[in-house]
């Protein structure tokens, strides 16, 4: 499921693409296991080992019970009399009790080389699972926007967390069972044959039934695992829009709704679950009967012919002893493909994010083959775009119908419109959020698609329209565009932004955590930390896409002229829909379904009788209305008081 670096003839694309979206075939359990097969291999060999000495116990005391205390010594047997030389040929308690010895000695050793075969699985396993994890990550951070559009987050949270966890028992606990379920075999098997072929018979009689049924069992379970797993990540995906969204819950009192809901999915989620536990309460009463027959056979076959004189009592023992040994391993590889069951599935889950193919990077991959080093931050540019088309959907209405302009260096342009008419649609180009369809789009005279995506957003800083703040301290979520960035710059990006003052009010100033999404700060603080953010990085290119739609006209005044009497100042480029935000603009352009229909500055446009003027009225009466709402109260209301208000009024046609 993971995706492969080569194609099934065996030739190789990595050199067809930059180190960072270079993708190794890892599309089975036995691929995944790459770089620590090593420990694997380790790991069975010091099963082996174990096994070796786990093996000579029931030996062992089969001679001690023929030979010592039966006195029935085979042709060619070597430790009775070794037991007597050491302690005497009457001395039966000494004789015992050295081989008691032996056989304690013997378990420790075994025991030992299992503790080895444990600790190389498990750390084995740990790294392959670290590493899957990392890649989970990096590649869901390469992958494009359209696949994050369409994406539940809780079940991509899920598939990184629960899936992952399965993957990581089977490689730890099962992969070594699997070898040691196979090893059990062909070491008992000769053994048991070298003692009496009759009883080794017996003793293996119901193995093929066991095994079919555990070969029919994981069949079944990885079936009913899959969905299981789906019925999970539909509950963690209805958990995860619960508590993002707790404050909308409470504020339409949706609490029963939200509770029937998560409710139902739950309930299928126990209800497909219920059905795997019944299937395995199925399996483990039925292989436990089976085993217990097995034993049962051996134990009667055995006792028949020893009343027979064909069997000895430590010749018994052995079987009994070995088949127990090997039995319920056998009987336990139904968990081992139980697990390996549910490991193919979580996998594959796992295999569906990574063999997406992540954002193409044309700039990254030439510069990678050239070797050049990534450049520097380069003084503003011109923006242009040329006839630019784009769809979100292929069979869509374009939302960009042919746009073209051109922004110059350092100057400030303006994008207004009604809703839908494309204004963000041209940040996201900008950033390479999405790849255009049609058309070109230059910073300075290169286009961006010859540039690799993080050299165009390393010039772009943005504040999007929602912006998101992470769960740290103001500081560190201003210090997110720029690590580097002292305290000094930290605070002329919030002076400039407005957001100083308030920072200093707070108990813990810049240290404040603002909690998940900057829940602890109103939207207009919120606002004006992520346009610091942006500010302190420095980028040549700054985006305020309706970034100051919650703060008082005061505020926003006062941040645009910040802007203004930025030296050196940046390309900037507004969006907004209120006029008020852009009437210093260099230029305005004006969008309606994809295009631009207007473009000029604030006077000329107001003046042009067109979609600007008519929109510039509206504000503005609706404007005149609320200062004679609040003039009819008295007070401070008397007068307007924003420097926007008192511009648009001497701008007013």
């Amino acid at each position: 499921m993971l995706a492969e670096s080569s194609d099934a003839s065996g030739t190789s694309d990595a050199g067809d693409r930059p180190p960072s979206v270079t993708r190794t075939k890892e599309r089975s359990l036995w691929e995944i296991t790459r770089g620590q097969r090593l420990r694997y291999a380790l790991a069975i060999a010091a099963m082996a080992l174990a096994n070796v000495f786990i093996f000579g116990v029931p030996l062992v005391s089969m001679r001690a019970i023929d030979g010592v205390v039966g006195g029935s010594v085979p042709e060619g047997d070597t430790l009775v009399p070794l037991l007597r030389s050491a302690v005497g040929d009457d001395n039966i308690a000494g004789q015992l009790w050295l081989a008691a010895g032996l056989v304690a000695g013997l378990t420790a050793i075994g025991a030992t080389f299992h503790f080895v075969r444990g600790r190389l699985a498990s750390s084995a396993s740990e790294a392959i699972v670290c590493r899957l994890r990392d890649r989970l990550l990096e590649h869901l951070n390469e992958l494009p926007c359209t696949e994050h559009d369409g994406a539940d987050t809780g079940d991509l949270v899920q598939r990184c967390t629960s899936d992952v966890e399965t993957i990581r028992v089977f490689l730890s606990a099962q992969v070594v069972e699997i070898g040691r379920s196979i090893l059990l075999v062909l070491t008992v098997l000769p053994i048991l044959l070298s003692l009496d072929g009759r009883m080794t018979a017996v003793s293996l009689g119901l193995f093929p039934v066991i095994l079919a049924s555990a070969v029919l069992f994981f069949r079944r379970v990885k079936e009913l695992f899959l969905k299981t797993d789906e019925a999970e990540g539909e509950m963690t995906t209805v958990l995860q829009e619960n508590l993002t969204g707790i404050r909308v819950v409470r504020a339409f009192a949706r609490q029963e709704f939200e509770r029937e809901k998560f409710a139902a999915k739950n309930a299928a989620h126990r209800d497909r679950n219920f059905r795997l536990i019944r299937l395995l309460g199925l399996y483990w009463g039925a292989s436990d009967l089976l085993c217990f027959l097995q034993i049962g056979s051996v134990l009667i076959a055995g006792a028949w012919w020893m009343q027979q004189g064909m069997l000895s009592v430590g010749e018994l023992f052995a079987f009994l002893t070995y088949v127990a040994m090997v039995i319920w391993p056998i009987r336990h590889l139904g968990r081992v493909l139980t697990d390996t069951g549910k490991a193919v599935v979580a996998l594959g889950r796992v295999g569906e994010i990574l063999e997406k193919d992540a954002e193409s990077d044309l700039g990254e991959l030439k510069r990678a083959r050239a070797g050049a080093p990534e450049p520097s931050s380069p003084p503003p540019a011109t923006i242009t775009f040329e006839d630019v088309f784009f769809r979100y959907h292929p069979e869509g209405d374009p939302v960009l119908d042919g746009v073209g302009f051109t922004i110059p260096a350092g100057t400030t342009a303006a994008f207004v419109g009604p809703p839908g008419s494309g204004k963000s649609t041209i940040v996201q180009l900008l950033l390479r959020l999405y790849d255009l369809d049609e058309g070109d789009i230059r910073i300075g005279e290169q286009s961006i698609v010859e540039m690799s995506r993080r050299d165009v957003r390393r010039q772009v800083a943005s504040v999007l329209q929602e912006p998101f703040l992470y769960s740290k301290s103001i500081t560190a979520n201003v210090r997110v565009g720029r690590r580097d960035a002292s305290q000094s710059d930290i605070e002329i990006g919030t002076s400039a932004s407005c957001i100083h003052e308030s920072i200093e009010e707070f108990d813990d100033g810049y240290e404040t955590l603002v909690g998940e999404r900057g829940v602890t700060l109103s939207g207009g603080q919120r606002q004006r930390v992520a346009l610091a953010r942006a500010l302190v990085k420095g980028a040549p290119i700054l985006i305020l896409d309706d970034a100051l739609s919650a703060v008082d006209t005061d505020t926003e005044t006062a941040i645009l002229a910040a802007l203004e009497a930025r030296d050196p100042k940046a390309t900037t480029i507004v969006i907004s829909h209120r006029l008020s935000s852009v009437v210093h603009a260099d230029q305005i352009f004006v969008l309606e379904r994809g295009k631009v229909v207007e473009r000029g500055t604030h006077g000329e446009l107001s003046a042009a009788g067109g979609v600007y003027q008519r929109l510039w009225q509206i504000q503005g009466e609706l404007e005149d209305q609320i200062e004679t709402d609040l003039s009819s109260g008295g007070g401070e209301g008397d007068t307007p008081s924003s420097a926007s208000d008192r511009s648009r009024e001497g701008a007013r046609p």
